[in-house]
C-alpha cells in the first residue's frame, strides 16, 4: 500500500505532459493574437491571414487557419503561425512565403532566430514537467545546472550516455531522465522502462537494466511511459538520447560529459 500512495501522487502529474504542450501553446498564440491587434481591436494583418489560409487550405484539401502573426527582425518578413504548430515566414502583403528556419547575420557570423524561438517554447513547457515523474540523478555537491533526458534501456548510445552519468554529476550537472522508448509503447522497452519507473529504487534498476540485467518486468499502470513518450513526441524527439539543457536547447544523441559540460558553459 505504500507503494501504491507513492503513486498516486505521482500519477496526477503523469497524464499531465500531452496537455502541457497544448496548454503552453495555446497560452504562447493568445499572447501573440492579442500582441497583433491594434489598440482600437482591429487586426492589421488581417488580409494578410485571409489570403494564406485560403491558399494554405485550397493546397492541402484540408482547413488551415492562422493563429498568430509576428513581426521579425528582417524588413518585410513575417512570423507566421499556423492552426497546426507550423511556423512560415511570409511578405505582408501575403504574396508569398517561405518554410524553414530565419538566420540573422551578426558579428560575421550566424543565429538562427527560428531555433531560438524553439528554445524558448521547449524550456516553457520543459519547466511545467514534476521533477517527480523523472528519474533523477543528482550531483552529491552543489548543482550547477541541469539536463533533461528523453531515453530508452535498449539505446546503445543511452547506454553509453548512461555510464557517464557520474561524471556528469561530478561536474555538478544534474541528469533528468524520461521514458522514450524508440520502438514504441507496445515494445520490450516499454516495458523495461515502466519496471525502472515502478521500482521502489528507481535509479538502481534503471542503471541495472541499462546495463543489460534482467529484471522481472512491472508494468504497473501508474508508470509515466506514455505521457512522457507523447511529450518526447510533441517536442519533437526522433531518436535516443535526446538531451534538452535547461535553456530548451535541444542536443540529438550521445555528446560526451565533457562536451556537455562546455556546451553549458561549466569548464
Amino acid at each position: 500500500m505504500k507503494r501504491k500512495n507513492r503513486f498516486s501522487r505521482r500519477w496526477l502529474h503523469a497524464v499531465v505532459p500531452t496537455q502541457i504542450v497544448c496548454v503552453a501553446m495555446i497560452v504562447l498564440l493568445s499572447a501573440a493574437v492579442a500582441a497583433r491587434a491594434d489598440d482600437d481591436g482591429v487586426n492589421p494583418y488581417q488580409a494578410l491571414e485571409d489570403r494564406l489560409s485560403k491558399a494554405l487550405s485550397g493546397g492541402t484539401g484540408n482547413p488551415v487557419g492562422v493563429a498568430a502573426v509576428e513581426k521579425t527582425e528582417a524588413d518585410g518578413l513575417l512570423e507566421v503561425t499556423l492552426s497546426n504548430g507550423m511556423m512560415v515566414y511570409a511578405t505582408e502583403s501575403g504574396g508569398h512565403f517561405v518554410v524553414g528556419d530565419l538566420y540573422a547575420i551578426r558579428g560575421g557570423g550566424l543565429v538562427n532566430l527560428a531555433e531560438q524561438k524553439r528554445e524558448i517554447d521547449r524550456k516553457a513547457v520543459m519547466d511545467n514537467v514534476e521533477l517527480a515523474q523523472m528519474i533523477v540523478f543528482s550531483p552529491k555537491g552543489e548543482t550547477r545546472d541541469y539536463i533533461s533526458v528523453f531515453t530508452d534501456v535498449t539505446c546503445f548510445y543511452c547506454q553509453k550516455l548512461h555510464r557517464e552519468v557520474e561524471d556528469l554529476n561530478d561536474r555538478g550537472i544534474e541528469v533528468r531522465y524520461l521514458a522514450y522508448p524508440r520502438a514504441g509503447l507496445d515494445s520490450d522497452g516499454a516495458k523495461k522502462l515502466a519496471t525502472a519507473w515502478c521500482a521502489d529504487n528507481q535509479q538502481d534498476s534503471l542503471t541495472q537494466l541499462k546495463a543489460g540485467t534482467v529484471l522481472p518486468v512491472d508494468d504497473c499502470a501508474e508508470a509515466p511511459i506514455a505521457a512522457q513518450y507523447q511529450l518526447g513526441v510533441d517536442l519533437g524527439v526522433r531518436g535516443t538520447p535526446a538531451i534538452i539543457t535547461s535553456g530548451g536547447q535541444m542536443i540529438p544523441g550521445y555528446r560526451p560529459a565533457a562536451d556537455i559540460a562546455q556546451m553549458l558553459g561549466l569548464n
